[in-house]
Protein backbone atom coordinates (compact mmCIF):
# COMPACT_ATOMS: atom_id res chain seq x y z
CA UNK A 1 0.00 0.00 0.00
CA UNK A 2 1.60 3.28 -1.01
CA UNK A 3 1.98 6.20 1.16
CA UNK A 4 1.00 9.15 -1.07
CA UNK A 5 3.76 11.97 0.27
CA UNK A 6 5.99 13.29 2.82
CA UNK A 7 6.84 17.12 1.55
CA UNK A 8 9.74 20.02 1.98
CA UNK A 9 12.84 17.42 1.75
CA UNK A 10 14.60 17.29 -0.94
CA UNK A 11 14.34 13.91 -2.96
CA UNK A 12 17.98 12.59 -2.45
CA UNK A 13 17.68 12.91 1.22
CA UNK A 14 14.40 11.41 1.72
CA UNK A 15 15.80 8.13 -0.09
CA UNK A 16 17.29 6.39 2.97
CA UNK A 17 14.77 7.43 5.32
CA UNK A 18 12.61 5.65 2.86
CA UNK A 19 15.26 2.91 2.05
CA UNK A 20 15.25 2.62 6.33
CA UNK A 21 11.81 2.21 6.36
CA UNK A 22 11.36 -0.26 3.76
CA UNK A 23 14.10 -2.52 5.41
CA UNK A 24 11.35 -2.73 8.59
CA UNK A 25 8.29 -2.98 5.93
CA UNK A 26 9.22 -4.34 3.28
CA UNK A 27 5.98 -5.07 1.79
CA UNK A 28 5.14 -0.99 1.62
CA UNK A 29 5.66 0.67 -1.06
CA UNK A 30 6.11 4.47 -0.67
CA UNK A 31 5.05 7.22 -3.43
CA UNK A 32 7.23 10.38 -2.05
CA UNK A 33 6.10 13.80 -3.55
CA UNK A 34 8.34 16.69 -2.87
CA UNK A 35 6.32 20.02 -2.59
CA UNK A 36 6.17 23.39 -1.83
CA UNK A 37 5.28 23.97 1.93
CA UNK A 38 2.49 26.15 1.12
CA UNK A 39 1.22 22.84 -1.47
CA UNK A 40 1.45 20.26 0.88
CA UNK A 41 -1.49 22.59 3.11
CA UNK A 42 -3.33 23.30 0.35
CA UNK A 43 -3.40 19.77 -0.67
CA UNK A 44 -4.13 18.23 2.55
CA UNK A 45 -7.26 20.44 3.04
CA UNK A 46 -8.64 20.33 0.07
CA UNK A 47 -8.50 16.52 -0.04
CA UNK A 48 -9.70 16.06 2.97
CA UNK A 49 -12.69 18.89 2.70
CA UNK A 50 -13.40 16.78 -0.65
CA UNK A 51 -13.65 13.53 0.49
CA UNK A 52 -10.80 12.22 -0.95
CA UNK A 53 -7.56 10.30 0.62
CA UNK A 54 -5.06 12.34 1.25
CA UNK A 55 -1.27 11.97 2.33
CA UNK A 56 -0.72 8.80 5.28
CA UNK A 57 2.04 11.00 6.47
CA UNK A 58 3.30 14.59 6.05
CA UNK A 59 6.52 16.14 6.98
CA UNK A 60 7.61 19.94 6.17
CA UNK A 61 9.85 22.76 7.42
CA UNK A 62 6.58 25.42 7.36
CA UNK A 63 5.80 25.21 11.22
CA UNK A 64 3.51 27.69 11.23
CA UNK A 65 1.39 25.96 8.17
CA UNK A 66 1.76 22.62 9.71
CA UNK A 67 0.41 23.47 13.15
CA UNK A 68 -2.44 25.44 11.34
CA UNK A 69 -3.26 22.19 10.38
CA UNK A 70 -3.30 20.49 13.64
CA UNK A 71 -4.68 23.18 15.23
CA UNK A 72 -7.79 22.94 12.63
CA UNK A 73 -8.16 19.20 13.13
CA UNK A 74 -6.38 18.07 9.61
CA UNK A 75 -4.37 16.45 11.84
CA UNK A 76 -4.99 13.11 13.80
CA UNK A 77 -3.27 12.01 17.56
CA UNK A 78 -1.51 9.13 17.02
CA UNK A 79 0.12 6.58 19.76
CA UNK A 80 4.30 6.69 19.66
CA UNK A 81 6.26 5.26 21.94
CA UNK A 82 9.17 7.00 21.08
CA UNK A 83 6.49 10.49 22.07
CA UNK A 84 6.70 9.63 25.31
CA UNK A 85 10.53 10.72 26.05
CA UNK A 86 10.30 14.07 23.59
CA UNK A 87 10.81 17.38 24.92
CA UNK A 88 7.80 19.06 25.51
CA UNK A 89 8.29 21.96 23.33
CA UNK A 90 8.62 19.46 20.52
CA UNK A 91 5.35 18.11 20.37
CA UNK A 92 1.59 19.24 20.65
CA UNK A 93 -1.49 17.12 21.83
CA UNK A 94 -0.02 14.10 20.36
CA UNK A 95 -0.54 15.00 16.88
CA UNK A 96 2.01 17.27 15.78
CA UNK A 97 6.11 16.43 16.23
CA UNK A 98 9.08 18.36 15.52
CA UNK A 99 11.55 15.70 13.92
CA UNK A 100 14.75 17.90 13.52
CA UNK A 101 16.55 20.50 15.05
CA UNK A 102 17.70 23.11 12.29
CA UNK A 103 19.69 26.36 13.35
CA UNK A 104 19.86 29.31 11.73
CA UNK A 105 23.52 30.36 10.77
CA UNK A 106 25.87 32.75 9.67
CA UNK A 107 27.54 31.33 6.55
CA UNK A 108 31.05 33.21 5.35
CA UNK A 109 33.81 33.52 2.78
CA UNK A 110 36.61 32.34 4.72
CA UNK A 111 39.50 33.64 2.75
CA UNK A 112 37.80 37.06 2.72
CA UNK A 113 38.10 36.90 6.79
CA UNK A 114 41.62 35.81 7.43
CA UNK A 115 40.98 37.30 11.57
CA UNK A 116 37.26 35.49 11.58
CA UNK A 117 33.57 36.77 11.01
CA UNK A 118 31.68 38.49 13.12
CA UNK A 119 30.36 36.28 16.37
CA UNK A 120 27.10 38.16 17.37
CA UNK A 121 24.84 40.52 15.70
CA UNK A 122 26.91 43.37 17.00
CA UNK A 123 29.81 42.10 15.92
CA UNK A 124 28.23 42.47 12.24
CA UNK A 125 27.17 45.45 12.95
CA UNK A 126 30.21 47.00 13.79
CA UNK A 127 31.60 45.21 10.46
CA UNK A 128 29.22 46.62 8.65
CA UNK A 129 30.03 50.16 9.70
CA UNK A 130 33.76 49.30 8.58
CA UNK A 131 33.54 46.89 5.69
CA UNK A 132 35.77 47.55 2.68
CA UNK A 133 34.19 48.59 -0.80
CA UNK A 134 34.88 45.55 -2.33
CA UNK A 135 32.31 43.85 0.09
CA UNK A 136 28.94 45.95 -1.01
CA UNK A 137 26.78 43.88 -2.81
CA UNK A 138 28.33 40.43 -1.36
CA UNK A 139 25.69 39.84 1.49
CA UNK A 140 23.00 37.92 1.48
CA UNK A 141 19.76 36.71 3.11
CA UNK A 142 16.41 35.52 2.45
CA UNK A 143 13.97 37.05 0.27
CA UNK A 144 11.35 36.98 3.12
CA UNK A 145 8.65 37.77 0.79
CA UNK A 146 9.02 34.63 -1.11
CA UNK A 147 10.89 32.33 1.30
CA UNK A 148 8.45 30.99 4.65
CA UNK A 149 11.56 30.24 6.82
CA UNK A 150 12.98 33.42 5.61
CA UNK A 151 9.97 35.43 6.89
CA UNK A 152 9.86 33.29 10.47
CA UNK A 153 13.66 34.33 11.12
CA UNK A 154 12.51 37.54 10.42
CA UNK A 155 9.57 37.72 12.80
CA UNK A 156 12.01 35.80 15.69
CA UNK A 157 14.62 38.26 15.06
CA UNK A 158 12.19 40.88 15.32
CA UNK A 159 11.39 39.93 18.92
CA UNK A 160 14.31 38.82 20.16
CA UNK A 161 16.49 41.58 18.99
CA UNK A 162 15.56 45.78 19.22
CA UNK A 163 18.57 46.75 16.77
CA UNK A 164 17.65 43.97 13.66
CA UNK A 165 15.73 46.96 11.33
CA UNK A 166 19.23 49.30 12.00
CA UNK A 167 20.91 46.17 11.47
CA UNK A 168 18.77 45.65 7.93
CA UNK A 169 18.98 48.93 7.01
CA UNK A 170 22.99 48.88 7.17
CA UNK A 171 22.57 45.95 5.47
CA UNK A 172 20.59 47.35 2.98
CA UNK A 173 23.65 50.34 2.36
CA UNK A 174 25.74 47.20 1.92
CA UNK A 175 24.28 46.04 -1.21
CA UNK A 176 22.34 43.33 0.71
CA UNK A 177 21.06 40.98 -2.15
CA UNK A 178 17.88 38.55 -1.17
CA UNK A 179 17.08 34.87 -3.11
CA UNK A 180 14.41 32.35 -1.97
CA UNK A 181 16.72 29.62 -1.26
CA UNK A 182 18.79 28.47 1.05
CA UNK A 183 20.97 27.01 -1.51
CA UNK A 184 20.91 29.83 -3.60
CA UNK A 185 23.03 31.81 -0.95
CA UNK A 186 25.28 29.27 0.16
CA UNK A 187 26.35 28.42 -3.47
CA UNK A 188 27.16 31.97 -3.29
CA UNK A 189 29.62 32.31 -0.48
CA UNK A 190 31.12 29.13 -1.35
CA UNK A 191 32.40 30.24 -4.02
CA UNK A 192 33.20 33.34 -3.28
CA UNK A 193 30.57 36.09 -4.82
CA UNK A 194 28.98 36.72 -1.36
CA UNK A 195 31.27 37.03 1.34
CA UNK A 196 28.51 36.62 4.03
CA UNK A 197 25.20 34.54 4.50
CA UNK A 198 22.74 35.77 7.39
CA UNK A 199 20.09 33.68 8.60
CA UNK A 200 20.97 30.68 6.62
CA UNK A 201 19.43 26.99 7.77
CA UNK A 202 22.39 25.57 9.29
CA UNK A 203 21.59 22.26 8.24
CA UNK A 204 21.96 22.53 4.70
CA UNK A 205 25.15 24.97 5.60
CA UNK A 206 26.95 21.78 7.85
CA UNK A 207 26.10 19.61 4.68
CA UNK A 208 27.85 21.67 1.95
CA UNK A 209 31.02 22.74 4.15
CA UNK A 210 32.10 19.58 4.49
CA UNK A 211 32.61 19.66 0.75
CA UNK A 212 33.61 23.31 0.21
CA UNK A 213 36.82 24.51 1.95
CA UNK A 214 36.42 27.84 1.56
CA UNK A 215 32.03 28.12 3.04
CA UNK A 216 32.33 28.65 6.82
CA UNK A 217 29.34 28.94 9.55
CA UNK A 218 29.10 30.57 13.05
CA UNK A 219 26.06 30.03 15.36
CA UNK A 220 25.54 33.64 16.54
CA UNK A 221 26.51 33.57 19.94
CA UNK A 222 23.79 36.19 21.20
CA UNK A 223 21.34 34.19 20.40
CA UNK A 224 20.45 31.14 17.74
CA UNK A 225 17.24 30.71 16.13
CA UNK A 226 16.35 26.94 16.20
CA UNK A 227 13.41 25.65 13.31
CA UNK A 228 12.46 22.60 12.81
CA UNK A 229 10.64 20.41 10.02
CA UNK A 230 7.05 19.20 11.81
CA UNK A 231 5.13 15.95 10.91
CA UNK A 232 1.79 14.54 11.77
CA UNK A 233 -0.55 12.04 10.28
CA UNK A 234 -3.27 13.71 8.48
CA UNK A 235 -6.84 12.69 9.57
CA UNK A 236 -8.25 12.65 6.17
CA UNK A 237 -4.59 10.13 5.49
CA UNK A 238 -5.63 7.01 3.14
CA UNK A 239 -3.72 4.70 5.06
CA UNK A 240 -3.19 6.13 9.05
CA UNK A 241 -1.68 3.00 10.05
CA UNK A 242 0.78 2.86 7.78
CA UNK A 243 1.06 6.50 8.82
CA UNK A 244 1.63 5.96 12.08
CA UNK A 245 4.15 3.37 11.30
CA UNK A 246 6.70 6.10 9.21
CA UNK A 247 6.21 8.45 12.23
CA UNK A 248 7.26 5.99 14.65
CA UNK A 249 10.27 4.94 12.50
CA UNK A 250 11.00 8.65 12.16
CA UNK A 251 11.32 9.20 16.37
CA UNK A 252 12.61 5.76 16.87
CA UNK A 253 16.36 6.22 18.00
CA UNK A 254 17.18 4.47 14.73
CA UNK A 255 15.03 6.97 12.12
CA UNK A 256 16.86 9.78 14.68
CA UNK A 257 20.35 8.70 14.44
CA UNK A 258 19.55 8.78 10.39
CA UNK A 259 18.72 12.11 10.18
CA UNK A 260 21.54 13.18 12.39
CA UNK A 261 23.97 11.10 11.34
CA UNK A 262 23.48 10.97 7.59
CA UNK A 263 21.34 13.49 6.36
CA UNK A 264 22.80 15.86 8.82
CA UNK A 265 19.47 17.02 10.09
CA UNK A 266 20.18 17.42 14.02
CA UNK A 267 17.79 15.30 15.64
CA UNK A 268 15.35 16.01 18.23
CA UNK A 269 15.45 12.59 20.26
CA UNK A 270 17.36 12.27 23.52
CA UNK A 271 18.47 9.31 22.50
CA UNK A 272 20.43 10.79 19.83
CA UNK A 273 23.66 12.10 21.24
CA UNK A 274 26.09 12.37 18.33
CA UNK A 275 28.08 15.82 17.58
CA UNK A 276 25.26 16.55 14.97
CA UNK A 277 22.42 16.05 17.33
CA UNK A 278 20.45 18.81 19.01
CA UNK A 279 21.27 17.16 22.24
CA UNK A 280 24.85 17.88 21.67
CA UNK A 281 24.17 21.12 20.33
CA UNK A 282 21.99 21.93 23.85
CA UNK A 283 24.63 20.83 25.96
CA UNK A 284 27.26 23.23 24.55
CA UNK A 285 25.43 26.26 23.98
CA UNK A 286 22.46 26.06 26.37
CA UNK A 287 20.47 28.88 26.24
CA UNK A 288 22.09 30.03 23.66
CA UNK A 289 19.37 28.54 20.60
CA UNK A 290 16.38 29.97 21.06
CA UNK A 291 13.87 26.56 19.67
CA UNK A 292 10.49 27.73 17.57
CA UNK A 293 7.99 25.51 20.28
CA UNK A 294 5.61 23.03 18.22
CA UNK A 295 2.47 25.14 19.83
CA UNK A 296 -0.20 27.12 18.23
CA UNK A 297 1.77 30.22 19.14
CA UNK A 298 3.60 29.85 16.32
CA UNK A 299 -0.07 30.47 13.95
CA UNK A 300 0.95 34.77 15.25
CA UNK A 301 3.10 34.15 11.92
CA UNK A 302 0.22 33.82 9.88
CA UNK A 303 -1.65 36.72 10.68
CA UNK A 304 -1.86 39.41 8.05
CA UNK A 305 -1.47 42.41 9.76
CA UNK A 306 1.55 41.32 11.66
CA UNK A 307 2.59 39.99 8.05
CA UNK A 308 1.50 43.20 6.78
CA UNK A 309 3.78 45.08 9.11
CA UNK A 310 6.75 43.11 8.94
CA UNK A 311 7.09 43.11 5.23
CA UNK A 312 6.19 47.13 5.75
CA UNK A 313 9.21 47.65 8.20
CA UNK A 314 11.43 45.31 6.12
CA UNK A 315 11.13 47.23 2.85
CA UNK A 316 11.45 50.59 4.40
CA UNK A 317 14.77 48.93 6.15
CA UNK A 318 16.02 48.23 2.93
CA UNK A 319 14.56 51.42 1.00
CA UNK A 320 12.56 48.54 -1.40
CA UNK A 321 10.19 50.91 -3.56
Amino acid sequence: MPEPFAPTLDNHLAVPLIAGFQAQYPDVAVRYEDLLSGEVSARVIHETDTGQPTADFIFSAAMDLQLKLANDGYGQPVAVAAAQGWPAWAKWQDTAFALTFEPAVLVYHKPSFPDGPPQSRLELLEWLARAPADMTGRIGTYDVERSAVGYLFLARDAEHFPDVWTMLQAMGRAGLQTYPTSQDIIDRVADGRLVLGYNILGSYAAGQARRAPDLGMVLLRDYTVVVSRVALVPRGAASPDLGRAFLAYLMSAQGQGLLSEKLRLPSVSLEVSGAGSGAAMQAALGDQLRPVAVSPGVLVYLDQAKRRRLLRLWREALAIE
